[in-house]
Parts: C-alpha cells; sequence; structure tokens
C-alpha cells in the first residue's frame, strides 16, 4: 500500500482503540460463555467492531467540511430518533431507549451523543476569529442545543445517558471562550446541592471557600454576592426536597451513593463487583477462571459491570491497563484539538474527549464504589453495538482531526 496513505494517521489513537477493543472481546466472551443463550454477544461484538474500524479509516479520510455540513443534519436525525423511540420503542430494565428490528436493537440515546457535540461545535465555529466573546442569548442558544435532547433522553427514563449529555458542556464552553467566570458559577452551583445533600456540614465547608474563591475572582461585589445566593438557593432546595420525600424514596437515593445501605436490591451489584476486584489481586485469578464471573454472582456483567471481571480475572495489572489505554485516547484526542487550525474540529475533539473521561470515570467509579450506580457503558469494552458505534465515530472525528490539523478554512 502506498506510504502515503498512512501519512498523519494518528496510530497511538487507532491502535490503543484496537487495544480497548480486544480486552472487551475477551471480557464480554469470559461474562458470556457460561450462559448458552448470551454465547454469541462476543461474536456480534467483534463483527461490527470490524465494522467501525473500517468506518473510522473511511472517516479519517474525509475532508473535513463533509464533517461540519453535516453537524445539524445528524442533529436533526438524532431528535427525530429520540422522539420515535419514546412512542415505538421497547422498555428494557426500565429505559424506553431502544428499537428493535428483526431483533438487532439500536439505541438513538448513543448516537445522540455524538451529534449534540458536532452541533454545538458547529454552533461555535467561527472561522477564524480566535477568543470569541459571546453573548447570554449565544449562550444560551447553546445551552438549548444541549438540553433538548438531555430531555427526550430523561423521558425515556435513562438518567445515566442524560447526565452524559450534560458531560461536555464545561469543557466545551471554556474551549470555545465562554468567560471562566460563569463556567466558575455554574460549576459552584451543582457541587453546592452535591454537597448539601450529602453532608451540610460539606457543604457549610464549601460556602466558606466559595467566599475565598469569589474574593479572588475581584468581581462587582453585587455580581459575586448573586453567585454566591444562588449556591445557597440550591444547596438548600436540594436538601427541603429531599426531606419531603417518602422514608422509602430516600433509602433507594441513599442507595445509590450508599450500596451497603440496601445490600440485597440496588446496592447488591456493588458490592459483589468490589468483592470480584478486590478477590483479583495483582495478577488476577486468570481468564476465564473468575469466580464472580463465572457463578454469575452480578447479573449481565458483560455491559455496566464488565470492569469487575477484567479485574478479578486479570488483577490490578489488567484493571490498570485499560485505564492507561483510556488515557491515551483522552490525551489523544485533546492534543489533536490543541494543535488543529480548524475551530470546529478542534471543539468537537474535546468533546469527545469529556465523553470518554465521564464514561470511564463513572463507570469505573461504580464498580468499585466511589461513584453512585447510573448505568453507563465502558467506552468501547462494555457489549452494545450502539455504544461501540457511537464511541468509534467519535475516534474517527479525531483521527481526521490529527490528519487534517493544518488546513485553517475547509
Amino acid at each position: 500500500m502506498d506510504r502515503k496513505f498512512f501519512d498523519r494517521f494518528d496510530i497511538t489513537l487507532f491502535l490503543s482503540v484496537i487495544g480497548l477493543i480486544v480486552i472487551g472481546i475477551f471480557a464480554i466472551y469470559s461474562a458470556t460463555q457460561s450462559s448458552v443463550n448470551n454465547s454469541g454477544f462476543y461474536i456480534k461484538q467483534m463483527t461490527f467492531a470490524i465494522i467501525g474500524l473500517v468506518m473510522v479509516i473511511g472517516i479519517t479520510y474525509l475532508p473535513p467540511r463533509y464533517i461540519s455540513s453535516l453537524s445539524y443534519y445528524a442533529y436533526g436525525l438524532a431528535l427525530v430518533l429520540l422522539l420515535l423511540v419514546l412512542v415505538f420503542g421497547r422498555t428494557i430494565n426500565g429505559n424506553k431507549s431502544w428499537f428493535y428490528i428483526t431483533g438487532f436493537g439500536i439505541q438513538p440515546s448513543e448516537f445522540a451523543k455524538v451529534a449534540t457535540v458536532m452541533a454545538v461545535s458547529n454552533f461555535f465555529y467561527k472561522g477564524d476569529e480566535d477568543n470569541q466573546k459571546f453573548s447570554i442569548t449565544q449562550l444560551l442558544t447553546a445551552t438549548g442545543i444541549v438540553l433538548l435532547p438531555a430531555i427526550l433522553i430523561k423521558l425515556e427514563n435513562d438518567t445515566g445517558t442524560t447526565l452524559v449529555m450534560l458531560s461536555f458542556i464545561i469543557p466545551m464552553f471554556f474551549f470555545a471562550g465562554v468567560s471562566p467566570f460563569l463556567l466558575f458559577a455554574v460549576v459552584t452551583t451543582v457541587a453546592a446541592a452535591v454537597l448539601a445533600f450529602i453532608n451540610i456540614y460539606y457543604f457549610a465547608v464549601f460556602l466558606a471557600l466559595l467566599i475565598l474563591a469569589l474574593y479572588f475572582f475581584k468581581k462587582h461585589w453585587l455580581l459575586s454576592a448573586g453567585v454566591f445566593l444562588i449556591n445557597v438557593i440550591a444547596g438548600y432546595s436540594v436538601s427541603f426536597f429531599y426531606s419531603k420525600l417518602q422514608p422509602y424514596q430516600q433509602k433507594r437515593i441513599m442507595a445509590v451513593f450508599d450500596p451497603a445501605s440496601d445490600p440485597l436490591g440496588s446496592g447488591y451489584n456493588v458490592i459483589q463487583s468490589k468483592v470480584a476486584i478486590g478477590s483479583g489481586g495483582l495478577f488476577g485469578k486468570g481468564f476465564l477462571q473468575g469466580s464472580q464471573t463465572q457463578l454469575r454472582f452480578i447479573p449481565e456483567q458483560w455491559t455496566d459491570f464488565i470492569y469487575c471481571m477484567i479485574g478479578e480475572e486479570f488483577g490490578l495489572l489488567g484493571a490498570g491497563v485499560v485505564i492507561l489505554l483510556y488515557g491515551i485516547i483522552i490525551y489523544r484526542l485533546l492534543t489533536n484539538a490543541y494543535l488543529s487550525r480548524n475551530r470546529y474540529m478542534m471543539l468537537a475533539c474535546v468533546g469527545f474527549a469529556s465523553l470518554f473521561f465521564f464514561h470511564m470515570f463513572i463507570n469505573v467509579g461504580m464498580t468499585i464504589g466511589i461513584a453512585p450506580v447510573i448505568g453507563i457503558p465502558l467506552p468501547l469494552v462494555s457489549n452494545g453495538v450502539s455504544s461501540l458505534m457511537s464511541f468509534l465515530l467519535m475516534v474517527g472525528i479525531g483521527m481526521n482531526t490529527y490528519r487534517h490539523k493544518d488546513i485553517f478554512l475547509s
């Protein structure tokens, strides 16, 4: 093959993705091989992984203008599919987010993540204008682009994906040139609500630190006082509404943060996952030798809790390799964003890096008990064609950014 074909081909990103896919296929095989009904999962994952990798190479060589020109069309299609799935979709595990055609499942919300990042990137795309200042109207419009699909996904009862849709707002807005103080106000308001829910003393310490942070921003006292007041209202509102819930509702919510409070219910998977990972030790029990995995202590372990299989059978070293590969992917996407002269591609890569990080952090955190269980897959590893193909789309655009990093207007 002509050597020019591989010029500016991000081989590091590509090989890291392949590494995660291979680990995922082995993990899916191990988690499903004891079940006759699920034995074909790894074959389907492998088949679509090959198709997806070919797709990645094809996207890599597309002119960037084709990708940007499709942004709003992809976003519009995603919204239509999210509406249709609310009417015609199938409910699985309480989420009405799947189309089933001849036994084949498609989850539109996975592709909506990619389309929304593309649409926001296109909205902020300003050609050769650097350090662009945005009006409140523009910021609200960009936020609306994200919130519209997030609301539709929430109507599907898919809380995990809804939170994922919100995870890239702050990074993308920051790199687009939105005021750091405005982003600071948004982040602190969310943090205040969470801390007030967890512990009122944490909330009090947070407010004291907030006063110090606002002083260093040196904004007008009225503006700083407004941000402080919003944080106080957010914190006390969460505490107030929580106190009005019924005891059984409070128990369900607390189980998300403290699995031990409901060990036989919503906390069961986390407890068993921690046992599996802890028993793997440094080198693991060996492929197909994990007792928690092979005896099916964790239901449907080939999906959201697949990381505990890796920890049990491949140990701390195997689990560490997975984290390392994610680190490389995120680093390459951010590096490609930094090197790109195309503002659209830069912002898209930042959004995709945020999605990879949020998915990885929450999913791994779920399995080791440091993050709430909200049901999101481990990128490129968990079983699921929709998730796999959506993340490969992100990788393809990231590799396209690397190949065309010197193209300014395209």
